[in-house]
């Protein structure tokens, strides 16, 4: 069987990988390491996820104590108590909003106001029906 003859430039490329204290590559190995990132790929886009979730997390509990000063604020004044609800939810984002509750004021010379927010879920499922709760307290005007 005669000896299989490769070109100059595998010859120069084979002597720089041995120069370099690496193996030869040998033609089957084309393509194996986009075929290792692609199995990685999945993990990447969880750990995406994952940060994106924490995120959403933090953003919807500042809405929510940004809600809850609102209302508490608008709440302890003396001729605006009836839209306390109404202020604290505009005070938020809209999604945010809309996935708030706002809880009626409680207290004597002061006033507290509890909101609740349910925290959407991009980890398909896996966090469940989580919420954030915040509250805030005046006093009364």
């Amino acid at each position: 069987m005669a000896p299989v003859r490769t070109s100059r430039a595998d010859d120069a490329a084979d002597r720089f990988s041995r120069a370099a204290g690496q193996r030869p590559r040998r033609r089957g190995d084309r393509g194996s390491t986009a075929i290792e990132y692609l199995g990685f790929l999945p993990v990447l886009i969880l750990i995406g996820l994952a940060g994106l979730q924490l995120g959403l997390i933090a953003y919807t509990a500042q809405q929510a104590g940004t809600g809850a000063r609102a209302a508490a604020r608008t709440a302890s004044q003396d001729g605006l108590r009836g839209s306390y609800e109404r202020v604290g939810k505009e005070s938020m984002t809209g999604w945010v909003a809309q996935r708030a509750r706002i809880a009626p004021p409680t207290g004597g010379d002061s006033v507290t106001v509890k909101v609740t927010v349910t925290i959407p879920d991009v980890l398909l499922g896996l966090l469940g029906d989580r919420t954030v709760e915040k509250s805030a307290t005046m006093p009364r005007d």
